[in-house]
């Protein structure tokens, strides 16, 4: 099931998951999660998403029809520096960008000593909870297993829609275990004002004839409070898909209510530069500025550390 098969365009050789699990893996129709030794480590699928037949994979790495073969790809470094990741991928909720925004950071983090899980979660396809259930499970699983892999903080990371996925694990937890104990939100989709946010996204998730309470439920800078995680939030100027006021937004209640955090604007970029780089696939929108990217990314989650 895992994906990394699938990336290799050029001779750049991407890890391997150390682990590869569904979330429900009786189907969405079953009211169980992932049991092991008898015990049940995550919850059932609340309900079905109404997609049939296998995940979709795409020459890019994009994965869609994401329904009973959602899962998660777990790895793990040699020696763990504390931290994991729950990797939420984007893709307007209609798909997961499993490699740009999925196993290419788990690689990168990887290098910095650091685990990662990346969701491929279920699109919601009329059933706006099912994402977010989806991430929360997949912390419920990690936080089950932290301790054996050495792990004393999970965090989440989000990119455009799955950084809107992202950023309500932040602010829509149900308890501790949920709770994210950082978050990276890189040119996240956050508001689903309209013509602030990302059409496609907002109607994959809560419809196009959504009542103002939901879409007020997720515009999440409504959501932030003093609880909501220490937050980086990244992106590039010109960023046409995803208008840099989502993050402003955001920022500004992080502000309101002291969150601690950071908010950088590169010059240029476009949208969905994630981890793509010429070292992996021969290209990257992100140019003379990737190299300041993951210096700002690897000083701050070193800083999270301490």
């Amino acid at each position: 099931m895992a994906l990394f098969a699938f990336f290799n365009a050029s001779a750049y050789e991407l890890p391997a998951p150390t682990k590869t699990l569904k979330l429900y893996p009786e189907g969405q129709n079953v009211d169980k999660g992932i049991v092991e030794n008898g015990v049940q480590i995550t919850l059932g699928p609340l309900e079905a998403n109404g997609l049939t037949g296998p995940n979709t994979v795409r020459n890019t790495g994009n994965v869609g029809n994401i329904g009973d073969d959602a899962y998660i790809d777990i790895y793990l470094p040699e020696k763990c520096n504390g931290q994991m990741i729950v990797v939420c991928p984007g893709g307007g909720y209609s798909n997961c960008s499993a490699a740009n925004e999925g196993s290419r950071v788990a690689d990168w983090c990887l290098k910095q000593n650091i685990a990662v899980c990346v969701v491929l979660y279920r699109m919601p396809n009329g059933h706006h909870k099912l994402p977010l259930l989806d991430v929360q499970n997949a912390f419920r699983y990690c936080r089950a297993h932290a301790q054996e892999w050495g792990v004393n903080q999970i965090g989440v990371m989000g990119f455009s829609a799955g950084g809107h996925l992202a950023a309500s694990a932040s602010t829509l937890f149900v308890d501790d275990v949920t709770r994210p104990d950082f978050s990276v939100l890189i040119y996240p989709v956050i508001t689903f004002e309209e013509f602030v946010t990302h059409a496609g996204t907002r109607m994959n998730l809560i419809g196009p004839k959504a009542n103002k309470m939901l879409v007020d439920y997720y515009s999440l800078e409504n959501q932030v409070s003093e609880k909501t995680p220490p937050t980086i939030l990244m992106l590039s100027g010109d960023d046409f898909a995803v208008p840099a006021e989502n993050s402003i937004r955001y920022y500004r209640a992080m502000q309101k209510h002291r969150v601690p955090g950071e908010l950088h604007i590169f010059t240029s970029g476009g949208h969905g530069w994630g981890f793509t780089t010429v070292e992996n696939s021969g290209r990257d929108g992100l140019r003379d500025q990737r190299e300041n990217f993951f210096q700002i990314l690897d000083r701050w989650l070193e800083a999270r550390e301490k």
